[in-house]
């Protein structure tokens, strides 16, 4: 008690030391000069000196406290912010990574799946013979596993082959999904940076990897030279609060998290998973997973759960395992998961015997004071079973409204990477388990007609749940076995859905079409609800979840979700506050409340940050406006998807299609040389690389808009057509032009229905017009010049109309030299030594 009161009374002095930047802080934010430096509270170093106390302060629990008194000041980064900072290379001495910067990435693995053949063939095509680092490269075979044509087993046959003489690890089909592999194998590592060649890379996040999706070119270019770029994105904070009631599980977090916010919330965005340690502890590994791997879903880039307690727990019996040599099927994971290389992950707090507190602490995880773009949160305790859909995952209802729609079923999925593993098997397993203990021990069977598909995520989760007597349940009780890979989940295979269908699953997408026909219906949910619902033969629940009295609805909302009045503020809590309150101030000052006014010149007194502007590159790209005035223009309605698999299509005919299926006279209204200018969530839909070729064929080098869809963001640098995101752009030409009428012959978006998708791609929102839009695409008047080198804006509204600037993102040397050297394609043959 005595140590405790001491600390009280060293928390109090700590209190009287720090004020004073608080203090400085609320001054700076009276001036009226755009002068503020973020997160620089005084002009001068802030001395921090260590208090005066006894010597057994300075030892135990107190001493890390008393440490940060003399620690350096840093700019604190979010887990995000840190991961990427490992693994940037070229960084200036002294940059700290922040989101919006562009960094040349060297990840620690890259995993690639059926897509290998063709990467392969981009890598040879750059004049590439020999991958950079073989270790960085991981090869498995899991989309098509079910094909056994000559072309498939061919083309798997080559990715093998091709494997082999690089000295490539790699899994062959029917061995299990890519991203198990990686997680499992130990490949995924804690506190790393892993790429993959396909859109649900996030699940890595579920074990505090930083996982993230390429393209193939991206691919191809991490072979060749280890290296890619990436543009960090803006981080969304979500606070996970209370603990789930029994009956709910990860997957019902993630399904609702996407339905309730479902505006787009976190589109492009890296989301980090906190909550108290309470709530965490209460959050299994499996479950993380799961959450992690749908944030694809809900339009974000990455997913990242903490480093923490309940991570090290997995990580030990893991390593305990492989050091045991445990199970038949495992590869690699004895070399990854050892006891040594987690020690490196956590350090000890020094808190032993009678004392309170964590015994390990995270080695790496969010500074306090880190800015996040924006905060949600959700209770978990106020959580139900929900079910996604049909046809969507931005639709979430609680399973007991579709309960008592009695909505029958044809066929049940147990599959892909999101939710087959042992623990999800054995869920489901449990539901026939109970039903034959009401049964006299004897395992009922599904309706006849219902099919139940299962697959395992894995060979060794497979093995795991026949070890348990799982898969022999679901097996006993009619199920019909997959092998080990995505199968149905990507419409490949056996058990697709039928017209007029009506299907269930724990899978991860469920957009129209996707799972086979497109006048089928498909449902989410967890693999205990698919089961019960193979099992009635309708849209049902075990029974496990019990709404508590006087249930009111989901809480959630933006922020942590802590009510003021319970807010329990420690002097970290407040000096992050402060950082925030100071970082909105300085916002405030740049922003222009009428653009008539120009922003003000910087004064000689202010430091301003110029990008460096390589040799020949463009300081400035300047022209006239050409609007289109719509949001969610798809890459189908850029490039039309009957042209995007003919190779034969010339530089003319693609300048010529260009746009056609969002606007037939888009060619001729826009010319070579206009700025296009558009709307939000600008290139949404599949991959198609055309989609920025075509722009570039019409000979328009700049492409603005409100937001950009990611995979058209990759492929624009990849392809050397620059962009830039002006919402306030978007915003200012809309409330000129939109209520301006036009010709007949421009009323109606006409986009074709023959809409290619890739498949790891979601299918674009509806082209969408705000309701007093008009004209599809028009000639503004108004000029608009990007200065690189300042990162401005700069807009001319006419001839005779204001004048307005606003600031941009960076463009630094190293995407530059992408572009200017033609693309990523001959940055990398520059890299590895050839002619570019």
């Amino acid at each position: 008690m005595a140590m405790s009161l001491r600390a009280a009374r060293l928390l109090g002095r700590r209190v009287a030391v720090l004020p004073s930047s608080v203090r400085l802080s609320r001054v700076a934010t009276k001036s009226s000069r755009l002068n503020f430096a973020p997160r620089a509270f005084s002009t001068t170093a802030t001395r921090y000196d260590t208090p005066d106390v006894f010597h057994s302060l300075r030892e135990g629990p107190a001493a890390n406290f008393l440490g940060t008194f003399q620690e350096a000041p840093k700019t604190p980064q979010t887990l995000t912010e840190k991961i990427v900072q490992r693994h940037a290379v070229g960084v200036a001495e002294g940059k700290v990574i922040r989101s919006g910067d562009y960094v040349t990435l060297q990840p620690a693995k890259c995993m690639t799946h059926d897509n290998s053949w063709p990467v392969a063939l981009k890598f040879m095509s750059i004049g590439a013979t020999k991958i950079n680092d073989p270790k960085q490269i991981v090869m498995t075979l899991d989309h098509d596993v079910q094909n056994k044509t000559e072309k498939n087993l061919k083309k798997y046959s080559q990715i093998e082959e091709f494997a082999g003489k690089n000295d490539v690890v790699f899994y062959g089909a029917g061995r299990g999904i890519g991203h198990q592999i990686m997680v499992e194998e130990g490949y995924a590592w804690p506190g790393t940076l892993a790429v993959a060649s396909d859109s649900h890379s996030n699940m890595y996040g579920g074990i505090g990897c930083l996982g993230t999706p390429v393209v193939r070119t991206d691919a191809a270019s991490i072979w060749a030279t280890g290296k890619t770029w990436w543009q960090v994105p803006p981080v969304a904070k979500v606070t996970l609060s209370g603990a789930m009631p029994k009956g709910v599980t990860g997957k019902d977090v993630i399904v609702a998290l996407a339905g309730l916010f479902n505006k787009d919330e976190v589109l492009n965005h890296a989301i980090e998973f906190v909550g108290t340690d309470e709530t965490l502890r209460t959050i299994p590994v499996d479950d993380r997973l799961t959450i992690a791997n749908m944030t694809t879903e809900w339009g974000a880039l990455t997913g990242l759960f903490p480093i923490d307690s309940v991570l090290h727990g997995w990580l030990r019996a893991r390593a305990t395992l492989a050091a045991m040599g445990e199970g038949e099927a495992k590869d690699h994971h004895q070399k990854q998961f050892v006891h040594e290389r987690i020690d490196e992950l956590f350090t000890a707090t020094g808190i032993v015997g009678q004392q309170l507190g964590h015994i390990w602490k995270p080695a790496l995880a969010a500074d306090k004071g880190a800015v996040y773009a924006k905060e949600l949160f959700l209770d978990l305790s106020t959580l139900s079973p929900y079910v996604s859909g049909p046809n969507s995952v931005k639709v979430a209802t609680p399973l007991i409204e579709l309960q008592n729609q009695d909505i029958k079923v044809n066929k049940a999925y147990l599959v892909s990477c999101t939710n087959s593993r042992a623990s999800d098997l054995a869920a489901a397993a449990k539901v026939f388990k109970e039903a034959a203990a009401a049964n006299g021990d004897k395992v009922p069977k599904i309706p006849e007609h219902v099919n139940f598909y299962i697959a395992a995520a894995s060979i060794p989760e497979q093995k795991a749940a026949e070890e348990s007597g799982d898969w022999q349940t679901l097996l006993e009780a009619g199920a019909q076995p997959l092998p080990s890979g995505c199968g149905p989940c990507i419409g490949l295979g056996t058990g697709l859905l039928e017209p007029g269908e009506v299907g269930i699953s724990a899978s991860n997408r469920n957009f129209k079409g996707r799972m086979g026909s497109p006048d089928a219906k498909a449902y989410l949910a967890s693999p205990e609800v698919v089961a019960a619902s193979a099992l009635s033969g309708k849209i049902s629940g075990p029974g496990w979840y019990e709404a508590p009295e006087g249930y009111e609805g989901v809480r959630r909302g933006e922020g942590d979700g802590i009510p003021e009045e319970e807010r329990m503020m420690t002097i970290e809590d407040m000096i992050e506050k402060a950082i925030k309150d100071a970082e909105a101030a300085a916002n405030s000052f740049g922003e222009i409340a009428n653009p008539t006014i120009s922003e003000p010149a910087a004064t000689s007194s202010e430091a301003e940050t110029l990008t460096e502007i390589l040799p020949g590159f463009p300081e400035k790209i300047s022209g006239e406006i050409v609007f289109c005035d719509a949001d969610n223009i798809n890459t189908d309605g850029i490039y039309p998807g009957k042209y995007t698999y003919q190779d034969d299509v010339s530089r003319e005919k693609m300048a010529e299609v260009c746009m056609e299926n969002y606007d037939p006279s888009f060619g001729q209204t826009a010319k070579a040389g206009d700025i296009l200018v558009s709307g939000f969530n600008f290139g949404c839909g599949s991959s198609r690389e055309q989609a920025a070729t075509a722009i570039l064929a019409k000979g328009i080098p700049l492409v603005v808009a409100g937001s950009f869809g990611n995979i058209f963001s990759r492929n624009s640098i990849n392809n050397a057509l620059m962009g830039v995101e002006v919402p306030k752009l978007a915003n200012r030409l809309r409330e000129v032009f939109s209520s301006k009428a036009v010709e007949s012959s421009q009323q109606a978006i006409k986009e074709l229905s023959q809409n290619s998708q890739s498949l790891d791609s979601p299918p674009p929102a509806a082209t969408a017009q705000p309701a007093e839009a008009k004209q599809l695409t028009r000639r503004t008047g108004w000029t608009l010049e990007w200065d690189v080198r300042r990162s401005t804006v700069n807009v001319q509204e006419g001839p005779n109309g204001a004048k307005w600037n606003v600031k941009v993102g960076e463009l630094p040397p190293n995407v530059q030299e992408i572009i200017a050297l033609g693309g990523l394609e001959n940055w990398v043959r520059k890299e590895i030594g050839g002619t570019a």
